[in-house]
């Protein structure tokens, strides 16, 4: 037995009874799939695959986003703030003197006006006492003045506290801002290109994905053509140990063979049932698996197209491929290249730290209270136009740091690239010799099958002539089933190798 049966016979031995328990379904009944149909389905349901996908869509959208940071941006901003106290531009005393102001006046006039009537001589007084001037007519009418006048210059020194009041325990603010960037330093450029690279990165990792799902559904579709064609070649074999079994029991009948000889044969006739049993049990599984890359239900009874084919690869020469060129077609390869550039633009963007950084801002700003035309409660605002520029002065080498540690990064991911190169150099020409391996083995096997086939007719005729024993039969029988066992390993070896080949190249569609 193979060493592909064997692995499915353990993994079936593994499963719980339920799932031991599955037949093989009647194949008159099932879905028939292609190769190329298998690999259609696998392409849409595979789930790895599809976040691949999403991956590259959101590379593509970090790509746009990258190209508007060329781009003017506009901003608004608006606030309120409320506070418990307002700004004072006045202190009390300040405030006390201009509300008193005509108060304070007048008291000190009227305290002279009243020092300056009690030095007027006499006569004075009655020269003025003749046109009806009388002293306290005169203290009367000039106290009255005095007063209106205070009145007004209290009413004006007031009105200077009223307007030096700021009332900022309600502010309102608000501004619109345009922010055009001039030079960052080449950082911009940089993570634009890292975007670009971002893209093509997620590009191949869906490439290496979507190879990856192919080469898997091959395996499978191959294993299960595989298992179908040991199914037959199992049967078959136990059909002709059943006719051993059979013959010989007659002839043990008639006396011309040993009850030892026909004990020999039952055990091949039980050891050909058990044998047929794993096979079909291997090929349950094997087809679940194939269902699930597929993205079918699990009890799907599918037939492909090529388990009924007698002859299923005839030998192909290997291509003659430069190996070297070969590696720049993987996806894996461009992967590592990407990182490489990746890191490099990344080493950029913190050399662009220490640069100087010079943008342009314009805009229109509004507050409320605003002091455009003293302190208002109301609405107003100034249009602004600026140049911001930043320079670095000194960040005691936390930039240098970066940097170098940046370039180490980039060194590491070159020596990942020439080693990944080396390695998938060396996949590419085992993959070559592979085929030719291959190619080698199928023509030995489908000798050894002739030699076989010939063995057993001869062997066949020689017992029913009486001079062979049904010993050498079975040997015959043996000799048959694994010549025809090493048939179909090698043809589907030959179309796995053809599959590793391309994928080692790059080249699996």
């Amino acid at each position: 037995m193979n060493k592909k049966l064997v692995i499915f016979l353990m993994a079936w031995a593994t499963l719980p009874v339920g799932a031991q328990e599955l037949q093989v379904g009647d194949d008159t009944s099932g879905m028939r799939l292609t190769l190329d149909s298998c690999r259609a389905m696998a392409l849409r349901n595979n789930k790895q695959l599809s976040i691949s996908r999403v991956k590259q869509d959101v590379a593509a959208n970090m790509r746009k986003s990258a190209r508007t940071k060329y781009l003017p941006h506009v901003s608004a901003l608006g606030g309120y703030e409320w506070t418990s106290k307002e700004l004072s531009l006045l202190n009390n005393d300040q405030k006390s003197f201009l509300s008193n102001l005509g108060t304070n006046t007048t008291t000190a006039i009227g305290s002279g006006i009243g020092e300056v009537m009690g030095k007027i001589p006499q006569n004075v007084w009655q020269a003025l006492g003749q046109i009806g001037v009388t002293p306290e007519l005169l203290q009367q009418r000039l106290s009255e003045r005095l007063e209106s006048a205070g009145q007004l210059l209290n009413t004006g020194g007031q009105r200077v506290v009223d307007a030096f009041r700021t009332d900022t325990r309600n502010i309102f603010a608000g501004a619109i801002m345009v922010t055009q960037p001039v030079f960052m330093g080449g950082a911009i450029v940089a993570m634009n290109k890292m975007a670009d690279i971002g893209e093509q990165l997620a590009a191949n990792s869906t490439e290496t994905k979507r190879q990856q799902t192919l080469y898997q559904i091959d395996q499978a579709y191959w294993q299960v053509v595989s298992l179908k064609h040991k199914q037959q070649l199992a049967q078959g074999y136990l059909d002709l140990v059943k006719k051993l079994d059979h013959d010989v029991q007659k002839m043990i009948e008639e006396g011309v063979a040993t009850r030892s000889e026909g004990l020999s044969v039952s055990v091949k006739v039980n050891e050909a049932e058990m044998t047929l049993t794993q096979v079909n049990d291997g090929l349950v599984l094997s087809k679940m698996l194939l269902c699930q890359l597929c993205g079918l239900p699990m009890n799907e009874q599918i037939l492909l197209a090529d388990e009924d084919k007698e002859d299923l690869s005839a030998p192909v020469l290997a291509p003659k491929v430069d190996a070297a060129q070969a590696v720049d077609n993987r996806p894996e390869v461009r992967q590592l290249q990407n990182m490489v550039d990746m890191s490099r633009q990344l080493t950029r963007v913190l050399k662009a730290a220490n640069l100087p950084q010079v943008a342009l801002t314009g805009g229109y700003a509004i507050s409320n209270p605003n002091v455009f035309n003293g302190f208002e409660r109301k609405f107003a605002g100034v249009w602004n136009i600026g140049v911001l520029v930043r320079i670095p002065v000194w960040n005691w080498g936390d930039v240098a740091y970066k940097v170098r540690a940046s370039k180490g990064a980039t060194t590491i991911a070159n020596l990942e690239l020439d080693e990944a190169r080396e390695k998938i150099e060396l996949q590419v020409n085992q993959s070559l010799f592979h085929v030719d391996e291959a190619n080698k083995k199928l023509e030995m096997a489908k000798a050894s099958t002739r030699k076989a086939d010939e063995n057993l007719r001869t062997a066949n005729l020689g017992f029913r002539e009486g001079v062979i024993s049904s010993t050498t039969v079975m040997e015959a029988q043996t000799a048959w089933l694994q010549a025809q066992s090493q048939k179909i390993d090698a043809e589907i070896d030959v179309k796995l190798s053809q599959v590793n080949l391309q994928k080692a190249l790059g080249t699996l569609q």
